[in-house]
C-alpha cells in the first residue's frame, strides 16, 4: 500500500530513500544469513558437516542426507504420510478454530460496552506474561482430567488459549469506526453477521498473521505429542522427523539427516511467510502494539 501523503512506502524511487537503502540492504543480508545457513547445510556432505574450521556456504552439494532421511524412515512401522496428514489437520484446524477465537474474543473487548469488560482485557493482557514452562504441569493436568490424553485433541485443545492473537485483533478492531458497526445494527445485523461480514473483511491483515503465527507454532510443535500421546499413529509429523533423526546409533550419519530434517520443517514456514509477508507487515504497522 502506498502513503503518498505520509511518504511511507512510495511507488518509485527518488534520491531521498538512498540513505534508507544504505542502512537496510546490509541489515537485510545479516537476516537472511540463518535462511541461507539452513539450506546450506541440508546439502552439505558428511565431512564438510565435520570440517573444522567449519564453512558458512556449502562447498560440494549432495543429495545423499534427504535420501538417507527417507531410507531410514521407510523402513519404521508407521509410514511418514500418515504424520504428515496429522500436522496437515492439526494446522488446518488450529488456524480456523484460533481464527474465530481471537475474532469475536476481539470483537467483543473492543466493540462491546458491559461491566467486566475492561477486567477481562487486563487478564487478558497478564496471560501474555506467563512462559510455556510455568503452564506445562497445570495444562497436562487439564487435558488429564478432560479425558484427552492419547487422542487426536491433544493436539488442539491445550493450545487454543492465545491471549497474544486476541489482543492483536483487538487492537486491530479498534480502528475500525463505530459508526459502521452502529450502522449495521440498525440495518438489522446481529453479532454473528457483524463479525463475518464486515469485521473478519476489514481485518484480513491481523488474520492472515495470526494464521502465520499459528501455523508456525503448530507446525513445528513436537510437545504435544511428546507429553500427550502415546499412540504412534496419532503422532505429528515434527515429533516424528525429530525422534527419527535422534535414534540414529550413528552419530554421524544422524547430523545429516538432522540437517535435511531442518529443512524439511523450515520450507513450510518460509513458503507461508513469504505468501502472507504482505499483509504481515500490514498489521505491524497498523495494529499500533499501543
Amino acid at each position: 500500500m502506498s502513503l503518498q501523503g505520509t511518504k511511507i512506502n512510495p511507488k518509485n524511487f527518488h534520491r531521498s530513500q538512498l540513505k534508507w537503502y544504505l542502512i537496510l540492504i546490509p541489515l537485510a543480508l545479516v537476516m537472511l544469513l540463518p535462511v541461507v545457513y539452513i539450506f546450506s547445510t541440508a546439502f552439505k556432505p558428511l565431512d564438510e558437516l565435520f570440517m573444522f574450521p567449519p564453512r558458512f556456504l556449502v562447498q560440494k552439494p549432495t543429495l545423499k542426507n534427504f535420501q538417507d532421511l527417507f531410507r531410514t524412515s521407510s523402513t519404521t512401522g508407521v509410514p511418514m504420510t500418515r504424520y504428515l496428514f496429522n500436522s496437515i489437520t492439526v494446522a488446518v484446524v488450529m488456524i480456523s478454530i484460533t481464527i474465530i477465537i481471537s475474532t469475536m474474543g476481539g470483537y467483543v473487548l473492543s466493540k462491546k460496552q458491559f461491566k467486566a469488560k475492561q477486567k477481562l482485557f487486563s487478564i487478558n493482557q497478564m496471560a501474555l506474561m506467563f512462559v510455556i514452562t510455568a503452564v506445562v504441569i497445570p495444562r497436562y493436568l487439564i487435558v488429564a482430567r478432560l479425558g484427552l490424553l492419547n487422542t487426536f485433541w491433544a493436539h488442539i485443545i491445550p493450545y487454543l488459549a492465545t491471549p497474544v492473537y486476541v489482543f492483536l485483533v483487538k487492537q486491530f478492531i479498534d480502528q475500525i469506526p463505530d459508526s459502521i458497526i452502529e450502522a449495521a445494527k440498525l440495518d438489522g445485523a446481529n453479532d454473528l453477521h457483524i463479525i463475518f461480514k464486515i469485521i473478519i473483511p476489514l481485518t484480513k491483515p491481523a488474520l492472515a498473521t495470526v494464521a502465520m503465527l499459528t501455523f508456525q507454532f503448530t507446525w513445528g510443535n513436537p510437545e504435544p505429542s511428546n507429553w500427550y500421546i502415546q499412540d504412534e499413529t496419532l503422532k505429528s509429523f515434527s515429533f516424528y522427523i525429530l525422534t527419527l533423526t535422534n535414534q540414529q546409533q550413528n552419530i554421524t550419519a544422524g547430523a545429516g539427516m538432522a540437517a535435511a530434517a531442518g529443512l524439511i520443517l523450515f520450507l513450510p514456514n518460509l513458503i507461508m511467510f513469504i505468501f502472507m509477508q504482505s499483509r504481515i507487515m500490514n498489521t505491524m504497522s497498523h495494529s499500533g502494539i499501543k
